[in-house]
């Protein structure tokens, strides 16, 4: 699944680009960072509901290739810039994270945990 197909499916914004043709293999939803320090990543997108910089810090760090805010949540400029130095794509969804994975999920993208079985 691409970035592209994300932002079709969740009825995103796309607040900044990064390489939206970028193959993203699996995803995380989760507002605790150190849930997703603990994440096995696999070029990844991250769907959260927490706005702040560490959020894209904890993304790069793993690796991921995008992160979706849900609930209409918007990162600030200087998180903006920040994904933008990392090449990571930012969206931005109306849909609740519950309702975003699901969505991803029956479309085709899996848990990490899932892509070797």
């Amino acid at each position: 699944m691409t970035i592209t197909e994300i932002q079709r499916l969740l009825d995103a914004e796309l607040l900044t680009g990064g390489d939206t043709d970028a193959e993203i293999l699996s995803a995380c939803g989760s507002d605790m960072m150190s849930d997703v320090l603990a994440y096995v990543k696999n070029r990844a997108v991250l769907l959260t509901g927490l706005v702040n910089p560490q959020v894209i810090r904890t993304a790069h760090m793993m690796d991921m290739v995008a992160v979706v805010f849900v609930r209409n949540k918007k990162p600030t400029a200087d998180m903006i810039a920040l994904a933008e130095q990392s090449n990571m794509s930012i969206l931005s969804t109306p849909k609740r994270m519950y309702e975003a994975c699901g969505v991803l999920y029956v479309n085709g993208l899996k848990g990490d945990g899932e892509l070797n079985g």
